[in-house]
């Protein structure tokens, strides 16, 4: 039973009118520094940061790919998704430093961080540039998500090129009026509404299938090779370890999740941060792989397995109130997503492309760069719409290519700029030569471990080849004082 459009507009209407209003009550606070655009004043709590970092990381990603491949490869997608939970065990070694250095320093993106650390200009653009590359196929990931399910959900009457008109917007609007400060209440309130409507639905579609004691029954009869590992073809050993990998190291790699590091008031903040973060993600995970196997039962045989969630929504066993609030939670989780990642692609454009710029010249620049990387997104999701889940692993490959400057900054302190320019670069250009014309696919192992190797590789040789700046910073001395008077590892 498709969903009347119609209801699915208004539904939309009432979210983003109330969206809407947590903008422009964010407007309100704002104070008209670069700062508190991007940063929103570092005056966070942990359960705002916490819920905001959960909806930015466990994005329509969740209920449109990891669901789907749950529905194709079976419970090899669970323990994909849990070394992204395990990978999320970094934020304990890193947040504090994180924190500790943006709070010194005074720094607004990852990039700036790293191009300090190092003393160079040229490693803030590099770290810059390799994620305006690699995060524009994670934001087609989620405009395509949206695209998918609202078409899917009333059998095109929703047109693909509306609902991503539609996420689009949303995002533009949140992100504009008045940065981060919008973008986290916003996400707050999304990421309640994903949490709570995504329990409601796979609730209902249990009972549907006679509750929980006749879904594990069925499921152990009908799908006992999806319960098996490797499963049915999708998860071989090269595909878990080729998709696993890149995401263990989310936490740290993407800027769009490390830069809400740079956001709390406190360390007792973050802390609770964490705690939000980890218990949010672990239920997410739970819930969109049974929803994966849910729908197996309610939805067989379908050919593009990105469609499960669609189907399952169609499928009679969900009531349509409930259908509704989990169309708004999959788009809120996509949107909390793009908007994020548009305004830190924004913040290092404004603060490490164009250095020295005056604050209001970082604004302005930053909300024209919010607008190119959402209309980017669009119009490449509207031309490949079939390949999220590659275009979102092939995202988690190349941001990679930072790992070993990261972790450098912080515990090697022989590193040099050299040797984080030569991974960064080195890295990002084996990434796209093999993947864009050698074809190598992202879910060959090869892609990663190649990728990674290089990068550690050029990292640690040409660092032993060259001296570190003058004017590099010592994080590891620097901040030594801090971390034990916090008690941080």
């Amino acid at each position: 039973m498709m969903l009347s459009p119609l209801t699915i507009w208004a539904a939309i209407a009432a979210f983003t009118v109330f969206g809407l209003g947590l903008a422009w009550r964010a407007t309100r606070e704002n104070t008209g520094t670069a700062e508190d655009y991007y940063l929103g004043g570092r005056s966070f709590g942990g359960l705002v940061a916490g819920l905001s970092y959960a909806a930015t990381t466990y994005s329509a990603f969740m209920l449109v790919v990891l669901t789907g491949l749950t529905y194709r490869g079976g419970i090899g997608a669970l323990g994909f998704e849990l070394i992204y939970f395990a990978g999320l065990g970094l934020l304990v070694i890193f947040a504090p430093r994180f924190w500790l250095a943006a709070k010194r320093w005074g720094f607004i993106s990852p990039a700036e961080m790293l191009g300090a650390r190092y003393g160079s200009v040229w490693v803030a653009r590099a770290a810059a540039l390799v994620g305006l590359i690699f995060l524009m196929p994670y934001c087609t990931t989620q405009m395509a998500g949206i695209g998918l399910l609202l078409s899917g959900v009333t059998g095109g009457e929703i047109s693909l090129f509306q609902a991503v008109a539609t996420g689009a917007l949303l995002a533009a609007i949140w992100t504009l009026f008045a940065g981060l400060r919008s973008v986290a209440w916003t996400d707050a309130v999304q990421a309640v509404v994903m949490v709570v409507s995504a329990a409601l639905a796979i609730g209902f579609a249990v009972a549907a299938i006679g509750g929980w004691g006749e879904f594990a029954r069925v499921s152990m009869e009908t799908q006992s090779e999806r319960l098996s590992v490797p499963g049915p073809g999708l998860w071989s050993l090269n595909t878990f370890v080729a998709l696993s990998l890149p995401w263990f190291f989310f936490a740290i790699s993407n800027p769009q999740v490390s830069q809400r590091l740079f956001i709390l008031r406190d360390m007792a903040s973050m802390k609770r941060m964490i705690f939000w973060v980890l218990g949010f993600g672990l239920i997410f995970t739970l819930i969109a792989v049974v929803w994966g196997f849910a729908a197996l039962q309610l939805a067989p045989g379908l050919e593009n397995t990105a469609t499960a969630t669609p189907a399952l929504l169609i499928s009679g066993a969900i009531p349509a109130p409930v259908s509704v609030l989990l169309i708004l939670g999959i788009l809120a989780a996509a949107v909390s997503t793009l908007d994020s990642i548009a305004l830190t692609l924004a913040a290092m454009v404004a603060r490490d492309l164009m250095t020295d710029a005056q604050p209001k010249a970082q604004i302005l620049t930053g909300r024209i760069v919010v607008i190119f990387v959402i209309l980017f997104a669009s119009l490449f999701a509207l031309q490949k719409v079939q390949i999220v889940d590659q275009l979102a692993a092939l995202s988690a490959a190349g941001l990679m290519v930072t790992v070993p400057a990261i972790i450098g900054a912080f515990f090697w302190r022989r590193a040099t700029a050299a040797g984080a320019l030569a991974s960064i670069l080195g890295g990002a250009a084996l990434a796209v030569w093999m993947a864009m014309i050698q074809g190598v696919s992202v879910f060959n192992p090869v892609l990663a471990l190649s990728v990674g190797g290089a990068c550690l590789v050029l990292f640690v040789l040409v660092s032993l080849l060259t001296k570190p700046k003058a004017k590099a910073l010592d994080f590891a001395a620097e901040l030594r004082a801090d971390l034990d008077k916090h008690g941080a590892w």
